[in-house]
């Protein structure tokens, strides 16, 4: 079911892009790059800054990963819970909130092509936060490209555009990756 349902969103789409395939690329040239990097930091502690009442960690993109400026890069925690079968790792998109008898707190992040700000914010006296948020955290990043958002013919206002635009993309792209 899940195939037949992607078959025809993606038909549907391919159905809708506008005009004539475009030339083929120039040799050597991969196309347009639609597959995202991932990368993790692990044993990841965390700063508190009393000043601001919050917890900090800044992590560079390492020099392998490539990250244009018009890329995003999303932010992944690992959670182990407990299973039938012992433990589970779990990745949760940030911002995560938490619910706590002293208020509510929350990862949150922001980024530039060189580096990822993590935050811990709070609605209460961070510095009596449990250790188990602050120290030995594991993160996944992952970079997604989004260099083709820079066209001005695709209609990027909604998500029903972006996804139409994304399919006659790799429509028209001449060898995606």
């Amino acid at each position: 079911m899940k195939k037949l349902l992607l078959g025809i969103v993606i038909a549907a789409g391919l159905i809708a892009c506008e005009g004539d395939r475009g030339p083929q690329g120039p040799p050597g040239q991969d196309g347009l790059t639609i597959i995202g990097q991932t990368y993790e930091y692990e044993n990841v502690d965390f700063t508190y800054e009393p000043a601001a009442n919050l917890y900090s960690r800044l992590l560079e993109v390492p020099s392998e990963i490539e990250v244009l400026e018009s890329d995003a890069i999303l932010v992944y925690r690992l959670e182990v819970v407990s299973g039938d079968n012992g433990p589970i790792e779990t990745w949760s998109l940030i911002p995560q909130n938490f619910f706590l008898p002293q208020g509510t707190m929350q990862y949150v992040y922001n980024h530039t092509a060189a580096d990822v700000e993590l935050l811990i914010d709070g609605n209460f006296d961070l510095s009596t936060l449990d250790a188990g948020f602050t120290t030995n955290q594991v993160f996944r990043f992952v970079v997604v490209p989004s260099d083709f958002a820079k066209d001005p013919k695709i209609n990027i206002e909604t998500y029903d555009e972006l996804e139409k635009a994304v399919l006659c993309l790799l429509y028209t792209s001449p060898s995606p990756r």
